[in-house]
């Protein structure tokens, strides 16, 4: 090969804020491999679109995990509901009776609740949701795209 030695891809680009954003989605780390099988799941479907939109940082990856994780939870706990649902017309597993014979909440809603609040929480962080997308177009910083992929279905690496 003649002539000057390519320069290496930049693994990472200084933007607003100063702070280094991964670029390029072969830089994008895999999910840590003790998230659950449903949040490295979701992990490898945000990944990408975080990274070319350059709205994720290493230090970023741990919330993004706990984002992550809380979704796996959210998803476990959802669809267990909806199994026990399918043996309970009445309240669709929303309700269980106790040994006693009372009827009480399911656990498993308020598993659901607990993620679903977590899950809503570490996205708005990570600009993943409609009003952080506001939020950033107003401060004129580049916001994430909303296009599919981000919860749009789109498969991620």
């Amino acid at each position: 090969m003649r002539g000057r030695k390519p320069k290496p891809k930049p693994v990472f680009r200084v933007i607003q804020g100063g702070v280094p954003r991964i670029v390029g989605v072969e830089d994008a780390p895999p999910p840590p491999e003790w998230l659950s099988v449903e949040a490295q799941s979701e992990w490898r479907r945000v990944i990408r679109d975080m990274v070319v939109r350059e709205t994720l940082a290493r230090v970023d990856l741990q919330t993004l995990a706990a984002y992550c994780q809380a979704f796996g939870r959210w998803e476990v706990a959802e669809r267990a509901l909806a199994a026990m649902g399918k043996n309970d017309p009445l309240t669709r597993g929303m309700m269980i009776k106790t040994t006693n014979g009372n009827a009480v909440q399911n656990p498993m809603v308020g598993t659901a609740n607990v993620a679903a609040r977590d899950m809503v929480r570490f996205a708005a962080e990570l600009g993943m949701t409609p009003v952080a997308r506001a939020r950033a177009e107003a401060r004129g910083a580049a916001a994430p795209s909303t296009k599919p992929g981000m919860f749009g279905g789109e498969e991620a690496i």
